[in-house]
């Protein structure tokens, strides 16, 4: 209620950032009011003052005196009473070097990634560790998976939601103006040893039709179905909303980037062929597919046509929930040294109807319009046999497909937003040196 009868217009930071500002417009007077927020007991900004409400000018003259007052506080007025338990330092050692996570070492350790340090420490005091071994799987064993489980709380957030994560199933109860929606975060994981230890070689043509239409349908496959038979819907808190399985694919390094055309496939059980008329047009022919076979292992296709399936409203993807997105959402709160930059490439949507293939990008993050958001590249795939159907609405930020009942897919989205990206890092480096480089043709990066 809060977003739909304000909107935040500026922010503010007193006494590098031990203070927060922000400046609030009433939708329907359109007068101003100044917020401040502090750190509470657990180290969290809550609000610990508001200001009256005029005009801008006003509003922000009494914002910064009485965010100056805030600061000269003592850090017990900032405490709230409701607090429970220590606060949530994701990067105090929970087990011996030896155990840590080789990614997790990078993070904490690496200069580059300072401002994903720096955005993860503040925003995730709020994170709520329902298992209680979030911190201890994040250091260790469960690192890209925590990470995921971190940018899916940002991400909702962002889309103005109440999260609820008293209990640890499922992973998070979501509370929105289109009803209550149930996730289950699922990450792919790399193979250990088995069937599928050799994946094919994507560098070949066929090679990378195999990788998308066999072994990558059987590895979102595995994740996903392992999360079926463990029936969230009958869960007490689940019974009656929309029930959502929300995926990234972690099972080779970067193998994000490309892993993606995999997961329709197996979702909707179609792949899809395409070719050029001579007057241009684009012309795509779905193919009804009924099983993924790698080597000896061998699945039916088709996740939305299993038993129970119809349980599961939607599967929300993302290859962007990575330690790279945090730093770059890390450069933009301003957590950024001044000699590390940020470079970003990858791939976009084609506007163009006919086209079949995607274009190039460049980006710098540090550049001042550069502009980013948690929600950029969510994807959700409805289920056409859903018991209870997502509400696009819910989702409005995210980019939307159907299986129609000829085969093809109708996708509907806001924004072109990347398809795939890399992150190069540049460290002792300023932003006009990597800009310069950057106009003389693509850098090369960490």
């Amino acid at each position: 209620m809060a977003r739909i009868a304000g909107e935040e217009v500026a922010y503010f930071e007193h006494g590098e950032g031990s203070i927060l500002g922000m400046i609030l417009m009433d939708r329907q007077d359109r007068d101003f009011a100044g917020l401040v927020f502090a750190p509470d007991r657990r180290k969290r900004y809550r609000s610990a003052d508001m200001t009256s409400f005029g005009p801008r000018r006003q509003a922000e003259l009494a914002l910064r005196q009485a965010m100056e007052a805030a600061y000269h506080a003592p850090a017990e007025a900032h405490h709230q009473g409701d607090e429970t338990g220590d606060p949530i330092d994701f990067f105090a050692l929970k087990r011996p070097e030896k155990a840590l996570n080789p990614y997790f070492v990078t993070l904490a350790d690496q200069p580059g990634y300072v401002p994903a340090r720096r955005i993860i420490e503040p925003m995730m005091r709020w994170y709520d560790d329902a298992d209680g071994n979030f911190i201890e799987q994040f250091q260790t064993t469960g690192f890209d998976q925590r990470i995921w489980e971190l940018y899916l709380f940002a991400a909702f957030v962002e889309m103005g939601y109440l999260l609820d994560r008293r209990d640890p199933i499922p992973d998070y109860m979501l509370q929105g103006p289109f009803g209550d929606i149930a996730v289950e975060a699922v990450t792919v994981a790399p193979s250990q040893g088995g069937k599928l230890a050799d994946p094919p070689d994507i560098e070949t043509d066929v090679g990378r039709r195999d990788y998308l239409q066999e072994y990558m349908p059987i590895k979102f496959g595995s994740a996903l179905y392992s999360k079926l038979r463990k029936r969230y819907w009958d869960q007490p808190a689940v019974v009656g909303k929309a029930l959502v399985f929300a995926i990234e694919d972690f099972s080779s390094a970067g193998s994000m980037i490309v892993s993606r055309q995999g997961l329709p496939i197996y979702l909707f059980g179609y792949t899809w062929d395409w070719r050029h008329e001579d007057d241009g047009r684009l012309i795509i022919t779905p193919r009804k597919l009924s099983e993924h076979r790698w080597g000896e292992k061998v699945i039916p296709s088709g996740f939305f046509e299993q038993p129970d399936s119809e349980n599961v409203s939607a599967v929300l993807f993302s290859n962007s929930g990575t330690i790279a997105k945090f730093n770059r959402m890390g450069v933009l709160a301003g957590f950024c040294p001044p000699d590390v930059v940020l470079v970003r490439q990858g791939l976009r949507p084609n506007p163009d109807s006919n086209a079949s293939q995607a274009i190039p990008f460049q980006a710098l993050v540090n550049a001042d319009d550069y502009e980013e958001f948690w929600c950029e590249g969510l994807e959700v795939f409805h289920n056409p046999n859903a018991k209870i159907p997502l509400d696009p609405r819910a989702l409005p930020d995210a980019t939307h497909h159907y299986l129609k009942p000829d085969g093809q897919v109708l996708s509907e989205s806001m924004d072109l937003d990347p398809i795939s990206s890399k992150t190069l890092i540049f460290t002792g480096a300023d932003t006009q040196a990597v800009a310069s480089m950057m106009a003389r043709g693509r850098p090369q990066g960490q």
